[in-house]
C-alpha cells in the first residue's frame, strides 16, 4: 500500500471481478446495437480499459475531456477536448471514474443529449452518492462509497496517484 494511503477500499481484484459482471450486463442490454463508450479524461482511463475487456459487443471508443470553470453559474463546463464521432442516433455509455456532485455529468449528458444521441447512460466506477448535488443516476455502477476523499485506479490528488491499483482513501495529512 502507498504511503499516503489510509486504507484500500476496493481492491484490484475486486473491480475486475466487478468488470466482469458489469461487462455482461452491457453486453446484454447493448447487443443489436451502436454503443460508443465515452470515456471522461483522465480519471476513466483505467477502468474503461478493464471494463472493455469484458463487454462481448462491438463499441467504439472516444473520450472527451471536461473541466469545470469558475464563473457565474455554477455547472458550467469547458469543453477541453471533444469527441471525434457524431453521435447523432447512437447509444452514448460515458464512462467515469466517480459520481459525486453530479454537476459535470448532468451537463455532458445533456450536451450529448443535445446531439441526437440515441441514448446517454452513465457507467461509473464509484458512486459517492452523498457528495450527490444534482439528481442523478448511473446506469451501471461498480461499488458505492463514503465520502472520503479516494485516489487510485484513475483517480487523483494533483495529478498524483492514479497509476495505484487499487482505491484507497488518501490521509487526511496530505491534503489538509
Amino acid at each position: 500500500m502507498h504511503k499516503d494511503c489510509k486504507e484500500i477500499l476496493v481492491s484490484g481484484e475486486a473491480i475486475t471481478k466487478r468488470c466482469e459482471e458489469l461487462g455482461a450486463q452491457i453486453s446484454k442490454d447493448y447487443a443489436g446495437k451502436e454503443l460508443i463508450l465515452v470515456g471522461l479524461l483522465k480519471g476513466s482511463v483505467p477502468f474503461l480499459a478493464e471494463l472493455s475487456k469484458h463487454i462481448d459487443i462491438d463499441v467504439y471508443f472516444d473520450y472527451m475531456d471536461v473541466s469545470s470553470y469558475d464563473g457565474v453559474m455554477s455547472g458550467n463546463i469547458a469543453v477541453l477536448t471533444d469527441l471525434t464521432q457524431d453521435v447523432a442516433g447512437k447509444h452514448i455509455l460515458i464512462i467515469e471514474d466517480i459520481l459525486d456532485t453530479g454537476k459535470t455529468l448532468s451537463t455532458v449528458m445533456d450536451l450529448l443529449k443535445e446531439r441526437d444521441a440515441a441514448s446517454v447512460e452513465i457507467c461509473t466506477m464509484l458512486d459517492k452518492k452523498e457528495g450527490r448535488q444534482v439528481d442523478i443516476q448511473a446506469k451501471y455502477v461498480g461499488f458505492d462509497v463514503p465520502n472520503v476523499f479516494v485516489i487510485g485506479y484513475g483517480l487523483d490528488f494533483n495529478q498524483k496517484y492514479r497509476n495505484l491499483p487499487y482505491v484507497g482513501i488518501l490521509k487526511e495529512e496530505c491534503y489538509m
